[in-house]
């Protein structure tokens, strides 16, 4: 069986679910209608048959003013049990000109909301 490595590149980081895990986002790619963002947690979110699962959503604003919805996502947890990997993509797609994007996270674990923050460069570039 292959281990998957956690990937090497990190666009932003911060810690979720009252500091006891951090979150790391790895790539932002753009679709021709959505874009989608991969990350990792560690240490692994609990197995969902053991634990209530955590679940998430996004939302996010570019910095001229577009706004972006959940379109739906998946994790799991990594074969060597280090890591949690997933993504999370949201619609519509970046508009072009996007240099920033303003995401909201928001994980749901036992009834409770634990919003985090991040601000990501897109591939565009500022005037």
């Amino acid at each position: 069986m292959k281990t998957r490595r956690i990937p090497t590149t990190t666009l932003a980081s911060v810690k979720i679910l009252n500091d006891s895990h951090e979150l790391s986002v790895h790539d932002l790619e753009r679709r021709v209608d959505s874009f989608t963002l991969r990350y990792t947690i560690t240490p692994p979110l609990p197995d969902a048959a053991e634990a209530t699962p955590v679940l998430l959503s996004l939302e996010a604003m570019d910095d001229i003013g577009n706004e972006y919805f959940d379109w739906g996502g998946a994790y799991g947890a990594a074969g060597d049990g280090t890591h949690t990997s997933g993504s999370i993509s949201a619609q519509p797609a970046l508009a072009p000109k996007a240099c920033e994007i303003r995401v909201r996270l928001t994980f749901l674990r036992d009834g409770e909301e634990h919003p985090c923050h991040l601000m990501l460069r897109t591939s565009a570039v500022k005037p």
